[in-house]
């Protein structure tokens, strides 16, 4: 699908803007005839670009398998997926936060996810974070990882902490964690739904549900 067809799909301004970005980056690898990538995709986003890249060789990649933030790689048809693999280490870094014995246990992803926002950092350049009782694992791009740890490293709340630069291959997942909790919903309408268990509006939660559906 291209530009024009896809933007009559999707009105709103954001949605455009997104579709626009993603365009160019596909033009550069066209003309260029070399790798590109975008800023990291929520689902959302990535179910637009996906009905962009039926023409161009792609992968959506988060730092590993199963990553929700992705970003979409392109790249030429002359190039093979195992080189593109290569090129990983260029584009993701992992800022690795170890918390003092004190705090461990302690803080959970949004309180990390708030700190990256009060730092002024753009949620694109940011992937998911991975977190776990002794820390938390942040993927970002390369060029946003040495600002990101000079800013953590200057808040009250990481002072004591050890944060440092590592490489993809260092990444740690989190540990899985299950919890029962009850609900209780106005209807019983899948968005109704979805917006009581990711803890947001219905804007948000149709967005979510679009995100997994919506790859026609």
């Amino acid at each position: 699908m291209d530009k024009e067809e896809l933007s009559k799909k999707y009105p709103k301004e954001e949605d455009k803007l997104i579709i626009s970005k993603i365009w160019d980056k596909i033009e550069m690898c066209k003309t260029k005839n070399k790798i590109t990538h975008t800023d990291f995709l929520d689902l959302y986003q990535r179910s637009i670009a996906e009905k962009l890249v039926d023409h161009i060789k792609s992968i959506f990649y988060g730092g590993y398998d199963g990553a929700e933030r992705t970003v979409l790689i392109l790249y030429p048809d002359k190039l093979e997926q195992n080189i593109i693999e290569n090129t990983y280490t260029d584009i993701f870094k992992i800022i690795r936060i170890k918390l003092p014995n004190d705090l461990k246990g302690k803080y959970q992803h949004k309180n990390y996810l708030g700190a990256v926002m009060k730092l002024g950092m753009k949620r694109e350049k940011i992937g998911d974070i991975l977190v776990r009782e002794e820390g938390a694992d942040i993927v970002v791009l390369k060029e946003a990882a040495e600002y990101l740890k000079q800013g953590l490293s200057e808040l009250t709340r990481f002072s004591k902490s050890e944060i440092e630069i590592l490489e993809l291959e260092d990444l740690k997942e989190s540990e899985n964690k299950k919890e029962d909790f009850t609900i209780m919903v106005p209807s019983l309408r899948l968005d109704c739904i979805v917006s009581e268990l990711i803890r947001s509006s219905r804007t948000k939660a149709n967005e979510a549900i679009l995100s997994r559906t919506c790859f026609y």
